[in-house]
């Protein structure tokens, strides 16, 4: 799962001694990261210059690779440049905004094994085979939300037989869906009056509708992204652009150790409680570790409102241990 942040994001995170990144002159920084959508952990990387390019292949395959080494080896089995397909025992999808829409970067991902999503860049081909499909009612499904009830207003189509000379990888489909507008609704693929129109490119089989809600499902690293700010990446501390490249590192290690404690300790909401959350109600607790005949005794001030949630990760956390 890739991103990239905006230019509002990169902006605020300018190194204090830097010129913003709004500039565009290579000052301020452009980072690029790869999660784990099961799990939210950042498996890559990549600390950039702000006029780094949003779309640069090298640098997206760069990541690719990072995250697939990070991965257990059964699953990253098939899964490295020039594997055999026959090698893989598991399949490894990569969803991407626009950014990752590049003749080779999906090369490179077929070239992997991996299995991809991305959503597709405003152009006349799409637009024409959006209008040649306005009108046809029969070609729009009604779209599914996450929990696969219909969404209402919302419909699906699939326009792979509209678009030609495409350089994609073979059997890649295009994806469109559309929705009523409304207020604050992102930027569609072209001005509409009635409908907010987005789509995106994959190579997988399916139900359209069920491939629409997998890739919308890609939302889900602005909430990885949060938890990375929360964590330290609201801001890069230093002039020195290897200085915070490190600093990068630590606070996904860092956000990546938060993550897997609230995976393994928690129940409930707390599983996806952000780190800032996490420090009032948990890390803040006031209490005591008492050693004490070769045990460990956790005392938590009276009336403390998370008591029992504290006692209950300390209790599987001596099961894990």
């Amino acid at each position: 799962m890739f991103t990239r942040l905006s230019d509002d994001e990169q902006r605020r995170l300018g190194a204090p001694d830097l010129p913003s990144a709004e500039n565009k002159g290579g000052f301020g920084f452009h980072p690029l990261f790869c999660f784990a959508d099961a799990t939210g952990e950042t498996l890559s990387a990549l600390l950039r210059p702000g006029n780094a390019g949003s779309n640069t292949v090298a640098d997206h395959i760069c990541v690719l690779d990072d995250a697939i080494a990070q991965l257990p080896a059964p699953i990253a089995a098939g899964h490295h440049e020039g594997d055999s397909s026959d090698l893989v025992e598991r399949d490894i999808i990569m969803r991407a905004d626009s950014a990752g829409c590049t003749e080779d970067f999906l090369a490179a991902c077929r070239a992997r094994n991996v299995g991809f999503y991305v959503s597709a860049r405003r152009n006349t081909q799409v637009t024409a085979a959006i209008f040649d499909a306005i009108g046809i009612e029969e070609v729009w499904l009604p779209a599914l939300a996450q929990d696969g009830e219909l969404k209402e207003g919302a419909a699906v189509a699939e326009l792979t037989s509209l678009i030609d000379g495409v350089k994609f990888p073979s059997r890649t489909r295009l994806i469109v869906r559309r929705e009523p507008l409304h207020p604050g609704a992102q930027r569609s693929l072209f001005p509409s009056l009635d409908y907010r129109y987005w789509g995106f490119y994959t190579d997988q089989d399916g139900d359209p509708r069920e491939l629409d809600a997998t890739m919308r499902a890609h939302a889900h690293v602005e909430s990885h992204i949060q938890r990375l700010k929360d964590s330290g990446l609201c801001r890069f501390p230093f002039a020195s652009f290897e200085a915070n490249t490190a600093w990068l590192m630590t606070v996904a290690l860092a956000a990546d150790l938060v993550r897997w404690f609230q995976l393994l300790c928690f129940d409930g909401s707390w599983t996806d409680a952000r780190p800032k959350a996490l420090r009032w109600g948990i890390f803040h607790a006031p209490g005591r570790l008492v050693h004490r005949a070769r045990q460990s005794v956790v005392r938590i001030i009276d009336g403390w409102p998370t008591a029992q949630v504290l006692l209950d990760a300390y209790q599987r956390i001596a099961l894990i241990t």
